[in-house]
């Protein structure tokens, strides 16, 4: 063991000094590098056998590619990163890059020295269980399938990860309207609630525990999280907590937003023993990510078609003024309620009503008035209704009311009982108004349309009557 040669490569100068006095005992020769530079340099000029980087002070965003090519250079050598608990998002860019293994930092001087030890006799990580992966996988999609909605997605989420390889707890984060972290599902094979250690389940980016709880770290970086031993949160609270509930690891899984201002949070998988995984268990971990992500985009697209559909729907159906049906849906329900009235052998009848001296209204106090009055009309003549009547304005001052399971004689009732209503409600801006009304019965075989005729026949001799009145059509 002691003629082989290692090389430690960290920015930081301490750093380097203290891995020397505590590992150089251990090598034939050791070199120490402060970037990636100096290291491939070294390393041309000299075989390694174990190149031990320690990621700390490095950053992804311009370090990362360096390291990859230094990785992928060295061959059959060996690589050992020692990765943060907070930054494991290096960690699927880079074991795959050749024989790559990995310790979750900070590591005591025992850890780190047993580490090197074994590194150097040959004892590796193992290799993963591809049919338990596989098995997730299937899991995780048969349970999102069909989901609707975010809530859906997180509970079946979480319930397709716990209880399975070793997770005991497993809980999503999503950044929800407010643009705040909540926790939005959770689900435990033990009774364990999160919300226990947060102490809240909304507004967690406001939580003293952002920084160093796996799932609020993914959530809040968009990075992978691996706390695999709970004293290395750096919050002896928060390891204690942990310990007492019987938890070993936790590790934070980022969603990979599909696109900008997509679905933002993680998901957190909590482990009642400490777990070692190899590369492609990692790896696993961020195809996870995207698949939770890609079904929250889903159910949040679905919602918002749902959405769009019932506006389109709401305007191509109902008078913006009133509030009422408008006169084209109107006609297909009056139609719609004809048939069904005949199949079960019920009457249905229509009564029709506009208000009197309207032109004047608009004449005498303006537009804006006379819309005014259209609403408190619609709305005085609706607070008489049944849950089953359809108020539908036909245009202008001109309304119908579908009167379904009614026979003529209730509709006169109904039509009289409308009338004395809107003669008693003041109408704001002008005076008091009345409407005109005709009733009518559907005949047998009589169609939608001939129907109309009639009422709007027995409406014009109200109108005829001296108007505030109430008429039956003719058959």
């Amino acid at each position: 063991m002691l003629q082989q040669v290692g090389l430690f490569l960290n920015p930081v100068g301490q750093r380097r000094v203290d891995f020397q006095n505590l590992c150089a005992a251990r090598f034939g020769r050791l070199y120490l590098a402060d970037g990636t530079e100096q290291a491939a340099d070294l390393l041309a000029q000299q075989p390694v056998d174990l190149l031990v980087i320690d990621l700390e002070r490095f950053d992804r965003n311009f370090d990362l590619l360096a390291l990859r090519e230094l990785i992928a250079a060295r061959g059959a050598g060996r690589t050992l990163l020692l990765c943060p608990f907070s930054t494991c998002g290096w960690l699927p860019e880079l074991l795959p890059c050749g024989a790559v293994d990995y310790a979750i930092a900070p590591l005591d001087d025992g850890e780190l020295g047993a580490l090197i030890d074994a590194q150097l006799a040959g004892v590796h990580a193992p290799d993963p269980d591809v049919s338990a992966m596989l098995a997730a996988r299937d899991r995780v999609q048969a349970a999102l399938a069909g989901a609707d909605d975010s809530v859906a997605v997180g509970e079946r989420l979480c319930a397709a990860m716990c209880g399975h390889d070793g997770v005991i707890h497993a809980a999503l984060f999503l950044m929800i309207g407010d643009d705040d972290l909540h926790l939005s599902a959770q689900q435990s094979v033990n009774g364990f609630n999160l919300v226990q250690i947060l102490n809240r389940g909304d507004r967690l980016l406001q939580s003293p525990l952002r920084h160093v709880l796996p799932g609020l770290l993914a959530a809040c970086s968009g990075e992978l999280a691996m706390l695999d031993a709970a004293a290395k949160s750096g919050d002896p609270e928060l390891a204690l907590t942990l310990l007492d509930k019987g938890i070993e690891m936790m590790v934070g899984i980022p969603l990979a937003p599909l696109a900008e201002g997509g679905v933002r949070g993680a998901l957190c998988l909590t482990y009642g023993t400490r777990q070692r995984f190899a590369a492609a268990t990692i790896a696993h971990f961020d195809a996870l990510g995207q698949l939770a992500a890609a079904a929250l985009a889903m159910a949040q697209l679905r919602r918002e078609n749902e959405t769009l559909r019932a506006r389109l729907h709401h305007l191509a159906t109902v008078d913006p003024l009133t509030g009422t049906i408008n006169r084209r849906h109107g006609e297909q329900l009056l139609d719609l309620e004809i048939r069904r009235a005949r199949r079960y052998q019920l009457p249905i009848a229509l009564i029709g009503f506009d208000i009197d001296r309207f032109k004047a209204v608009n004449d005498q106090f303006g537009h804006p008035v006379g819309d005014v009055a259209l609403r408190t009309v619609a709305e005085a003549a609706q607070a008489e209704l049944r849950g089953s009547d359809v108020l539908v304005r036909s245009g202008g001052e001109e309304f119908h009311i579908i009167a379904p399971h009614t026979s003529a004689i209730d509709a006169l009732k109904m039509a009289e009982k409308i009338r004395a209503a809107v003669a008693r409600t003041e109408i704001p801006g002008c005076d008091r108004l009345t409407i005109s009304l005709g009733v009518a019965q559907v005949a047998d075989q009589e169609s939608a349309d001939a129907l109309m005729v009639r009422v709007s026949a027995a409406l014009g001799r109200a109108k005829r009557a001296g108007r505030n009145c109430v008429e039956l059509a003719m058959l």
